[in-house]
């Protein structure tokens, strides 16, 4: 099971500010997901880059994974424990509400480790609207996705409309945003880091690709120390209950998007008799297997995208073929020959990260990405260099949102898979059989392979002591294909999929009347739709 890209292109309901924190780094998979061409030919014998590392000449699980010397740097909002029975030191908090803006803030602790509560903490950042409307029916926790993306902003701007019977809260998940955060490369290196040349063409870029991979979880490590042993979903959930019982709800209300629906599936496992009323939207693949890949979504968007751009004339191409043929030989040519920007450069990665996160808003976004696409068919690179900044989490001054850390050290931490390098060539060369396009330039996945921590246990996601809850997936979603919402709905015993007939990454807020019914009937009434409902 692996967690998705997620969050960009949300709804109307959660603001442009909102979804510029709410973004996947796809380079951030980098060696992870960086666009390539097709793979070399599996080495025979193992590959030593300059710095020593050591890649395996057969597969195997976690046969790559690097041990570094034990570390404890001084990360921010990491501090003593809080001492008692169990947890009772944290449950005996008192969440101090205090004026931010239009909203309330607060801060609480966490166990870094469950299992050893009085040893360390993290702190967490927290953000609510208050209810406006009576009776008052609890907290609705909110989640953006990611994994990594900032729960206080998505609060800060949630259109609560409908929902005013709830306090709305989001949070900072551990690892990121305000909360305890992962800490990594500086700016100027995840810029290096995000202009690796993520073609391996042959042995010596697929060396420097590793090599740059491995340098990034060494650097994780070295400034995170132990918060990346206790960062994964898991720990996350745990949190959320915590939070649950520190606001003094009896069950917990909850919406998630993306990777968010992770998070709420793993909370109705683990805390079946403590879940609610809990929405799904975008729901990422919780099963133990790979058959529908994220890639597989993107190759359906661009291929829905190549279809309307030939029918507007939109001067990219007469036909969905001819579209399709000029985005791909455009990346081809950039493998090569850069275009450049300022001081920057639009290499390959970067352009099909920037087409990429133009993918996300479906078709809100479709304009903008066909003269995207046209300008730097002519030299002018600039718009698609500002999506890959945005997707990479970004900013116009340099600096990388803490999003863009959080997202490989939380992937990597749910990824039981424990795949080595060449485990990772092999996954490689099959994506690009599901997904010729995006299975291609996304390239193969090393982060997770030369990851220094070995990840959390693996769960079997049922929800069976779960109340009824909400699993929605639309028909184009571009980063969790439908099917993964089918495949979640079936898994969880007392789910109900909501299908929404449409493009981009994520429904409820504003794209359909008919899903924003449905998701306000069902959490302010407990009101379940029919089985088998489509909207449009």
């Amino acid at each position: 099971m692996k967690p998705a890209f997620g969050g960009f292109g949300y709804p109307e309901r959660v603001p442009s500010t909102i979804r510029r924190l709410v973004v996947i780094a796809l380079a951030l998979a980098l060696g992870a997901c960086t666009p390539t061409p097709a793979p070399p030919s599996a080495p025979s014998a193992s590959v030593v880059p300059e710095n020593g590392i050591r890649i395996s000449s057969v597969p195997g699980p976690a046969v790559d994974r690097p041990q570094f010397a034990a570390t404890q740097p001084d990360v921010e909002g990491l501090v003593d424990g809080l001492t008692g029975d169990g947890l009772s030191g944290y449950l005996k908090q008192s969440v101090e509400w205090s004026p931010c803006d239009e909203d309330e803030c607060a801060r609480i602790l966490a166990p870094l480790d469950y299992a050893n509560p009085a040893a360390a903490a993290v702190t967490l950042s927290l953000r609510r609207q208050p209810a406006t409307k009576s009776p008052r029916l609890g907290t609705l926790f909110v989640n953006p996705g990611g994994p990594g993306a900032s729960g206080t902003d998505l609060a800060e701007s949630f259109d609560n409309d409908g929902l005013e019977q709830y306090d709305i809260l989001g949070w900072d998940p551990r690892g990121t945003g305000a909360s305890t955060p992962v800490q990594c490369f500086s700016d100027r290196q995840a810029d290096a880091f995000n202009n690796l040349d993520g073609s391996p063409d042959d042995e010596a870029e697929r060396a420097a690709l590793i090599e740059g991979v491995f340098d990034f979880g060494k650097s994780c490590w070295e400034r995170s120390g132990s918060l990346l042993e206790h960062i994964s979903t898991i720990e996350t959930v745990r949190d959320l209950d915590l939070m649950r019982e520190l606001v003094g709800d009896a069950k917990l209300s909850y919406l998630g998007y993306s990777y968010g629906t992770q998070i709420g599936a793993t909370y109705a496992e683990l805390f079946g008799e403590f879940t609610g009323r809990l929405v799904l939207d975008a729901a990422v693949n919780i099963t133990d297997t790979d058959e529908v890949i994220q890639a597989m979504g993107f190759d359906l968007a661009l291929g829905n995208f190549a279809s309307w751009c030939a029918k507007e004339a939109c001067a990219l191409g007469s036909s969905k073929d001819e579209v399709l043929d000029l985005i791909t030989g455009l990346l081809d040519k950039l493998d090569s020959a850069p275009l450049k920007v300022g001081e920057r450069k639009l290499t390959q990665t970067l352009a099909a990260t920037g087409i990429a996160a133009l993918l996300y808003g479906g078709k809100s976004t479709w304009p903008t990405l066909a003269a995207s696409v046209l300008a730097a068919t002519k030299g002018r690179g600039d718009a698609l260099l500002w999506g890959a900044d945005f997707l990479n989490s970004r900013d116009e001054d340099g600096t990388h949102d803490p999003m863009f850390f959080a997202f490989p050290a939380i992937s990597c931490a749910d990824d039981s898979t424990e795949q080595g390098v060449l485990d990772a060539d092999r996954l490689w060369a099959e994506d690009q059989q599901k997904a010729p396009i995006f299975g291609k330039y996304f390239g193969p996945q090393y982060t997770c392979a030369l990851w220094p921590v070995r990840p959390a246990r693996r769960l079997d996601i049922r929800g069976a002591s779960a109340q009824p809850l909400l699993v929605i997936g639309g028909t184009g979603d571009n980063a969790t294909p439908y099917q993964q919402a089918v495949d979640m709905a079936d898994q969880l015993k007392s789910a109900t999929l909501v299908t929404y007939e449409g493009e981009g990454h994520g429904t409820f807020g504003g794209k359909s009347e008919c899903v924003d019914r449905i998701v306000v009937n069902y959490l302010v009434k407990g009101t379940m739709p029919a089985e088998g409902v489509r909207c449009s």
